[in-house]
């Protein structure tokens, strides 16, 4: 049976493990999907084969998608005043000639919503694109992108979203066709109005989680399996919030209990830090846990552990 459309379009730049996950399972809904890729060669992969997802251990069959890489979307300047721009790409792309791009195709969307990893992109962001409006978000999915039209699904969870900065009136128009959107495809969505601590939280999350499980090479559910790691893991998640609370983070319940749920949830998930260091590429540790360290400074704490995990990784990737 024939999907029924869905009258919002979402282009998503950045084709990595997010981006496809999330593209293949709301353009198999019905929701007009658009991938800005950095390469030709991906995006011709793209439009020629559409995008495999493997879920529940079988590959389903492929979503047929459109793709064009981003020099040549922002060189055409298409998008229209109902798009939402989804950026799911890692803070190290956001060069100043990316964010000029980003600038320039987002001026008239409806919604500049952004999946990245660490602290600052926000502020980035906000600075070289006032007028947009901006969206931060947080993903506990897990994905693992195997080909340039590949991706497997490897760990359910939630998409929780809200305006940047912090704003009254959730219920705009152009959230509520998103959140159409997302439910449709099945994306379990939290909107929020304290983007600001889930940013928080999730950084919490992501700097025990990916360093560790770079410096050890396991996978997020191997991580705490072992009883020397669970004990690092503690104490490096005790720095972590203390340093987090002081910069503002409001206490928001059990945060060990949760980071030991998110290893079980996406147990199979291999962090992107830990496939970066594996490929030999930059990792984002410089804004995860040197952005904590950057944190702690300003606040007056010590944080050791975080500044180790940060040479460690750093190390590791050195050729």
């Amino acid at each position: 049976m024939t999907k029924r459309a869905i009258n919002v379009r979402i282009i998503i730049i950045g084709a990595g493990s997010l981006g496809l996950m999330y593209a293949a399972r709301l353009a198999r809904s019905g929701v007009s999907v658009l991938l800005l890729t950095r390469t030709e060669e991906q995006a011709e992969s793209l439009n020629v084969n559409g995008i495999t997802l493997e879920e529940a251990g079988a590959w389903l069959r492929p979503v047929p998608v459109t793709a064009v890489t981003l020099e040549n979307y922002a060189a055409s300047r298409r998008a229209e005043s109902g798009d939402w721009i989804w950026l799911a790409v890692k803070q190290s792309h956001l060069s100043g000639d990316f964010m000029d791009k980003v600038a320039v195709i987002s001026s008239h969307s409806a919604g500049l919503l952004c999946l990245l990893n660490g602290i600052g992109h926000m502020e980035r962001l906000e600075a070289v694109i006032p007028a947009a409006g901006l969206y931060a978000a947080v993903s506990t999915e897990g994905a693992l992108r195997v080909g340039d039209n590949s991706v497997r699904y490897t760990g359910r969870g939630t998409l929780t979203l809200g305006r940047w900065p912090k704003a009254d009136g959730l219920e705009d128009e152009a959230q509520k066709m998103l959140a159409r959107a997302l439910a449709a495809a099945g994306i379990d969505t939290i909107l929020s109005n304290e983007m600001d601590n889930r940013l928080y939280y999730k950084l919490l999350i992501n700097a025990v989680i990916n360093p560790l499980t770079a410096i050890y090479g396991v996978t997020n559910g191997e991580l705490s399996l072992d009883p020397i790691r669970k004990k690092l893991m503690a104490a490096l998640h005790d720095e972590c919030e203390t340093v987090l609370l002081a910069a503002g983070m409001r206490p928001d319940g059990d945060a060990w209990e949760r980071l030991l749920s998110v290893c079980l949830q996406t147990a199979g998930n291999e962090s992107s830090m830990l496939r970066d260091v594996k490929a030999g590429r930059t990792t984002e540790i410089e804004w995860i846990n040197g952005g904590i360290s950057a944190l702690a400074k300003r606040t007056g704490i010590p944080s050791p552990l975080n500044d180790a995990v940060s040479a460690i990784v750093k190390a590791l990737t050195l050729n």
